[in-house]
């Protein structure tokens, strides 16, 4: 079973370029499976701006749902991330069947952790649970499934970051 390191804060806190420098410790040439649906120009223009920070020794898959297809035998990974992830899964299901999507998740995220054959995974995701409750339904119901995934996979890590200001603090 891979090593799995679990990397979480919040929205632009430096968790991607600090999980980019922790996978490029352990691996000259690591893999970089972007979950993302890019649906519009700026987020387009996100994307871009992280390929571009990468190098050309990453080997880059996109997946947005089906991590358990991957064979990644030996290889360090960085996932990026689960937010955008889970994301995919709380539209495909919908809003009021959340419990119907962490089951999706978590079935697949336990069959890619035992038979993906990686030697680490870095799991990256935001931590949205620090702001208060949302007025809005549909936030609401999304940060409780992104809180339930966030806790599965960080009590599965070996270890665990919470990035604050650009500054990686380890928690587990």
């Amino acid at each position: 079973m891979a090593k799995i390191v679990y990397i979480s804060g919040g929205q632009r806190s430096g968790k991607s370029q600090f999980a980019e420098e922790f996978v490029l410790h352990a691996s000259s040439h690591p893999v970089y499976v972007a979950t993302a649906r890019v649906l519009d120009d700026d987020f387009r223009e996100r994307v871009r701006i992280h390929q571009d920070r990468r190098g050309p020794q990453w080997t880059n898959i996109e997946e947005p749902l089906y991590l358990g297809r991957l064979r990644l035998d030996h290889r360090v990974v960085l996932v990026d991330c689960l937010t955008l992830w889970t994301t995919n899964f709380f539209f495909d299901k919908g809003e009021d069947r959340i419990e119907e999507a962490f089951e999706c998740i978590k079935s697949e995220l336990d069959i890619f952790l035992q038979s993906s054959g990686a030697q680490m995974i870095v799991f990256v995701s935001n931590e949205i649970g620090l702001g208060g409750t949302s007025p809005n339904r549909m936030q609401r119901k999304f940060a409780d499934l992104l809180g339930l995934v966030n806790q599965y996979v960080a009590k599965q890590s070996d270890e665990a970051y919470l990035c604050i200001s650009g500054i990686p603090v380890r928690i587990k």
